[in-house]
């Protein structure tokens, strides 16, 4: 790598790195073997330019995450450290990152953890990475059961990934058990060790298995929940690189719709729920309609609803268990 210097050779401080940070080339790189000051500051500049040259429009955001990361502090403690020079240690081991940024490698598989409502979970190219609209899933499901007697019940999470629905749950429910089932082993050994990390061994139990095959034909439970895979297959032309190269495709897509998955869900749950259980499903957009007629054409579920996200847009829908399923 070359080093980036002030103009005419000199050390630049940290005004001087703002200024020639804005204004020097994506292609020019920090941290050779010249002598060169990197401030925190300077190099959160550069590196944003830089990102956002290669499509990257959360370029500071995610330069800042990095610099934190490498330097082992919080996000918001750069603020304080802005005119603090780099060390060659932490240049050395920031460069690397930051081209893996660029490559467009999402950002939460390059530190290995994404923050998600209460927890911090890890998560590898094995998951799918949390998204907000699932935190908005648990609140739903708290919120549905938080004056019945389900909200002392069980709880099923289908296709847990990194066991973000499942471990929120039982973190912030007060459910008898929680049950999750995972089709894919490198999956479910990240929601092995999100589950000891936030200390709930004893009150979630993780299953390997496709959809529903892990459970006794007697099994009920008094929730089922999932964020299964709902975009459409042709859809994957359209997806940001971070997303159609780098997330798990079984963890996406579903058939020629987007449907397949849920389809199964609808089919297979009502032999799993109790009566007037709860059936919590995340879908993608345009779809919420579509799966309520689904779940009214079944038969074995009534009150089917759809609910909205914080941005107003149909991103769940939920069903009760009738009578007679």
């Amino acid at each position: 790598m070359t080093s980036s210097g002030a103009e005419g050779g000199s050390s630049a401080g940290p005004d001087a790195g703002r200024d020639q940070a804005a204004a020097r080339p994506a292609a020019a790189e920090p941290g050779g073997a010249q002598a060169d000051v990197w401030t925190v500051l300077r190099m959160i500049l550069w590196s944003a330019d830089y990102l956002r040259g290669k499509g990257i429009e959360s370029g500071r955001l995610d330069a800042e995450h990095l610099l934190a990361h490498v330097v082992g502090v919080d996000r918001l403690q750069l603020y304080l450290e802005f005119e603090r020079p780099l060390t060659l240690q932490e240049l050395d081991g920031f460069r690397p990152i930051l081209r893996r940024r660029a490559a467009r490698e999402p950002l939460q598989y390059i530190i290995g953890h994404q923050p998600f409502r209460d927890l911090v979970l890890e998560v590898t190219p094995a998951v799918l990475i949390p998204r907000p609209e699932t935190e908005v899933l648990v609140d739903r499901i708290l919120e549905e059961v938080r004056d019945d007697h389900r909200r002392e019940g069980t709880v099923l999470d289908l296709g847990t990934g990194s066991g973000a629905i499942a471990l929120s749950l039982a973190f912030e429910g007060s459910f008898a058990s929680v049950v999750a089932i995972e089709v894919d082993g490198s999956a479910l050994e990240v929601a092995h060790r999100n589950r000891k990390a936030a200390g709930l061994d004893a009150a979630v139990e993780l299953r390997l298995g496709s959809m529903f095959e892990p459970l006794h034909e007697s099994e009920r439970f008094d929730v089922i929940a999932s964020n299964p895979p709902y975009v459409a297959d042709p859809e994957l032309a359209w997806l940001e690189p971070e997303v159609g190269e780098w997330e798990p495709r079984g963890a996406l897509f579903a058939g020629p719709d987007g449907l397949d998955v849920l389809r199964q869900i609808v089919a297979g749950a009502g032999a799993h729920l109790e009566h007037g259980g709860l059936l919590a499903l995340e879908v993608g957009a345009e779809q919420a309609r579509v799966v309520a007629g689904l779940l009214e054409d079944d038969g074995r579920y009534e009150q089917v609803r759809v609910l909205r996200d914080y941005a107003g847009r149909e991103r769940f829908v939920f069903a009760n268990a009738a009578d007679g399923k």
